[in-house]
């Protein structure tokens, strides 16, 4: 560590009301704050037990510890926290320091010295050794090192401490007078813990080193499980910038204003934070004293190493894989195998496109059980299902593989990694189209979390596998026409991620496909359109797709085929056959839709070859129901029925509402052209039956409120009604029709021949 000049150890400065030395210079110091700490322990152990009930001192004794370890705080603050424990407690106190801080000082010297009294007698009411006893004794240390110029500047910073608590008090009477009863009422956990927030900070000044320490420690662990409180980024950073104008070479705030940094994604500033950690890490000499020789060695290997990850966190491969190639040399010239597993873990993240990478991660896996690295392991292991699964493996094999690694979670108490399992498990039961088990996961996860806390009452539902159940779920609902279940799902994730953490672009693109789907579902093509921007921002494959829909639904299908074409190439390059099955879908409906079902046919077969050998079973079901709806346009309507019995079971088993409105409305267009051949008897069956799935499809399309697909079915069953002769239900249906005509005009497109 830096020296520290002679001077400031033994000339405390003043800043903000407060005697304090150098940061580092010592440990502690006395402050107004501590010494309203002090008299709230002399006052507890005063108190009997008979005055002070069993339920008040538990309390009381939970507060203690947020209370010596925090920065300092308010007199109004602190009177309000004792209080809420124990408001007998807390009007004695009020006189304590009221009686010191209008007294004289010899009243602060005789309680310095009463202090001491606590350790005396053979039951002494506090033992030296637990933390209020040495809480105590450094107290009556530093005051006893004090001069007497420094103890008459602590004295007039207590005075000033209590007038500026007067004060306060003063211009809240009102207040507090009419907000009692609900202030009682809605005592949070939080303030219980003291929970550091931004007001309490400023007006804190320097902190000590334990303070400091037990600051970064609290924000650190709150970034990391509940980044809603912790301090906003701008607040943490002005606190940060306090600690290190005083001591420069404090290696753990630059690590956490690294963090900070990359909450609001602030690429130079957190890459500076991010170098000046380990150049403090070894000018401080803390690695060398813990590691010997290789402490200098490992610092230089660990930064390049995280640099790496940094800038693959923002997408600058190039740049990595340089500061994972110095990684790995010099974690080879010192033989360093734990270092090496984690450099062989990020190659595999930054070359996982390629084709052979799978060897690599089979590798990493081996390596990392080998030399006892479970979290590796366990990492790789569910990096090498995701693989998988993109391959077409079928879902028993890898489900069996996640137990595998489910094991390692629960041997080894890896909380972190179970979540993430079950998120994993969530999204693919989504990809092979199994929406009830993704549903069941996702339940099973958020149910998980909300059952333990980790520490001062963070609830560890703020991490990544968290907020991708909770999108999972939002769409689920939305699937099945629930929209008023998934504005509840975002209202919430917005405020467990606000806009500025950083897994807030999760639900942000969850909320923006949810509303183009609506505006689509309704026909608003011009708010779709305003809706993509949004979309191609987040994810831009993503937004090119849905562009080339709004374009098709617009009928500009010259515009929308160069788009999908150019779509297609882009997801065959990457790799990501979901959306290329999806791209191939929506080119095969662009020619059904322009009365082109032959050059459909082809299309179709190679979307369902993919959907087959990847085992993608809804969208192997949605392209056999575009190949049954082809052939009937061709006049085949037996094959098109016989094709649509294979495919109707899984969409009404996992499909989206819209999805089973449209399979509902094909099977009676394909009874309907089957009938056309049969003698009358067996046709008005048929024509009957037809109209019950008509009536099935129209309650779906109402689900998701989807008019232009309701106007289609009512003119089929007016049309059908007419038939049968049933004038009245035709003339309901007409009627029906034409109310959705006139608010919904056609876009051109004969209304039997649009799936």
């Amino acid at each position: 560590m830096a020296s520290v000049h002679e001077s400031l150890y033994f000339n405390p400065m003043m800043t903000n009301g407060v005697v304090h030395a150098n940061v580092f210079g010592i440990k502690d110091w006395v402050t107004p704050y501590k010494i309203a700490v002090l008299v709230l322990l002399n006052e507890m152990g005063r108190t009997g037990e008979a005055a002070v009930s069993l339920m008040e001192r538990r309390r009381l004794n939970q507060l203690l510890l947020p209370l010596l370890q925090g920065p300092d705080i308010t007199l109004t603050k602190l009177y309000k926290l004792i209080e809420e424990s124990c408001p007998q407690l807390a009007n004695s106190v009020q006189i304590r320091i009221k009686l010191m801080a209008e007294g004289e000082l010899k009243d602060m010297e005789q309680f310095f010295d009463d202090l001491s009294d606590s350790f005396s007698g053979t039951e002494p009411e506090v033992h030296k050794t637990s933390v209020v006893g040495l809480f105590l004794r450094h107290m009556i240390l530093a005051y006893s090192k004090l001069s007497f110029s420094q103890v008459f500047k602590l004295y007039t910073a207590l005075q000033q401490y209590f007038q500026n608590g007067e004060k306060k008090t003063v211009e809240d009477a009102d207040m507090e007078l009419t907000n009692r009863e609900e202030g009682e009422r809605k005592m949070e956990k939080e303030e219980l813990d003291v929970s550091i927030r931004e007001e309490e900070v400023s007006c804190s000044g320097p902190l000590s080193q334990k303070q400091a320490e037990f600051f970064l420690s609290q924000q650190a662990s709150l970034l990391k499980n509940d980044e809603t409180k912790a301090l906003p980024p701008a607040s943490l950073q002005k606190e940060l910038n306090n600690l290190l104008k005083f001591n420069p070479d404090f290696a753990e705030a630059h690590y956490l204003s690294y963090l900070n940094n990359l909450r609001v994604q602030d690429v130079f500033s957190s890459t500076h934070s991010l170098l000046h950690y380990f150049d403090r890490l070894i000018l401080t000499g803390a690695e060398s004293k813990s590691n010997g020789e290789e402490g200098y060695g490992r610092s230089l290997r660990y930064a390049a190493l995280n640099l790496a990850a940094l800038h693959c966190r923002f997408g600058h491969y190039q740049q990595a894989e340089l500061a994972l190639q110095e990684a790995i040399r010099i974690a080879q010239e010192s033989n360093d195998h734990v270092c090496l597993q984690h450099c062989l873990s990020w190659l595999y993240v930054l070359g996982q496109k390629k084709s052979d990478s799978y060897v690599l991660l089979e590798h990493s896996v081996k390596k990392a059980v080998h030399f006892g690295l479970p979290y590796l392991a366990s990492l790789g292991i569910q990096s090498l299902v995701q693989q998988r699964a993109f391959a077409g493996k079928t879902a028993n094999k890898l489900m069996d593989a996640l137990k595998d690694s489910d094991l390692l979670h629960w041997k080894h108490s890896l909380s972190e990694l179970i979540d993430i399992s079950i998120a994993q498990k969530t999204a693919i039961w989504r990809l092979y189209g199994r929406s009830t088990m993704a549903l069941q996961q996702a339940q099973m996860l958020l149910s998980m979390n909300s059952l333990e806390s980790v520490n001062a009452g963070v609830q560890q539902n703020n991490t990544e596998s968290f907020a991708v159940a909770l999108c999972h779920l939002a769409e689920l609902h939305a699937e099945q026409g629930c929209f008023a279940a998934a504005s509840e799902v975002l209202k919430h994730l917005k405020e467990r991620f606000p806009p500025n953490s950083q897994h807030a672009q999760l639900w942000m693109l969850c909320d923006q496909k949810i509303q183009f789907d609506r505006a689509m579902h309704d026909g608003k093509y011009h708010l779709a359109d305003s809706l993509v921007t949004g979309i191609t921002a987040l994810h831009s494959t993503e937004g090119v797709y849905r562009k080339a829909v709004v374009l098709q639904a617009q009928n500009q299908m010259t515009e929308a085929h160069k788009l999908l074409q150019k779509l297609l190439i882009h997801c065959q390059k990457m790799r990501n056959t979901e959306m290329v099955i999806s791209v191939l879908l929506s080119v095969a409906e662009l020619y059904l839709r322009s009365s082109s079902p032959t050059i459909a046919l082809p299309v179709l077969l190679q979307a369902l070859a993919l959907s087959k050998e990847y085992r993608l079973q809804y969208l192997a079901s949605e392209t056999v129901l575009n190949l049954a709806f082809a052939q009937l346009i061709l006049g085949i309507p037996e094959q098109a029925l016989s094709l649509l019995h294979m495919a109707i079971e899984p969409i009404l088993a996992d499909g989206a509402v819209l999805d089973k409105g449209r399979a509902m409305f094909l099977l009676a267009k394909c009874q309907v052209a089957s009938a056309a051949s049969c003698d009358p008897p067996n046709k008005t069956e048929a024509l009957e039956a037809a109209i019950e799935n008509l009536n099935e499809a129209k309650n779906y399309f109402a689900k998701v409120d989807c008019k232009e697909r309701i106007r289609d079915v009512v003119y089929f069953q007016a049309r059908l009604y007419h038939t049968l002769g049933k004038t009245q239900e035709r003339n309901r249906c007409a009627m029906l029709f034409r109310q959705l005509h006139q608010e919904l005009p056609a876009h051109g497109v004969p209304l039997i021949d649009h799936l």
